[in-house]
């Protein structure tokens, strides 16, 4: 049966109808329209469906809805602020770190949420805390320079990621 649940997406109050048990990502694209977080595996191994919940990047793919409700959930399209990218999303596209572009959620979001709690991360923190995430394109290495080039934006700005 359905419920309504609230919570807050990339800073604004929402509520919506759903089975609690519906995973996160449906709810996310389908019911609000984000499209950022993509339908990968549908197992939470892939990671192209990365949202952050209270900060910390999860599979909405396998997170029931419920867990949502009264949490912040940020998007990838909720990164950016004011019409600017934030310095992750800007570092991707400088560094050219997308090839067909539909896994870039997932490391965007875990490269944000990596940077946040290591703000000057070495190459093997940076391999560490992406681990697990798939790209079949092959880009692992502009990914790597792309957390490289954000990490070091932020710190010379002195901002979060």
């Amino acid at each position: 049966m359905a419920e309504t649940l609230s919570f807050e997406l990339n800073g604004q109050a929402v509520t919506v109808s759903a089975e609690p048990e519906t995973p996160l990502l449906y709810v996310l694209r389908n019911d609000l329209g984000r499209v950022g977080p993509k339908f990968g595996c549908g197992l939470g191994q892939c990671g192209a469906c990365t949202v952050h919940l209270d900060g910390q990047p999860i599979r909405s793919c396998a997170t029931p809805a419920a867990a949502a409700r009264g949490a912040k959930v940020t998007t990838l399209e909720g990164l950016a602020r004011g019409g600017t990218l934030s310095a992750v999303q800007q570092a991707f596209i400088d560094e050219q770190a997308a090839q067909c572009g539909y896994c870039i959620n997932g490391w965007i979001m875990t490269a944000a949420a990596l940077l946040e709690s290591t703000p000057n991360p070495t190459d093997e923190d940076i391999r560490r805390g992406l681990a697990g995430l798939k790209c079949r394109c092959g880009t692992h290495m502009a990914i790597l320079r792309a957390v490289k080039r954000a990490a070091k934006h932020l710190a010379q700005s002195g901002r979060s990621a």
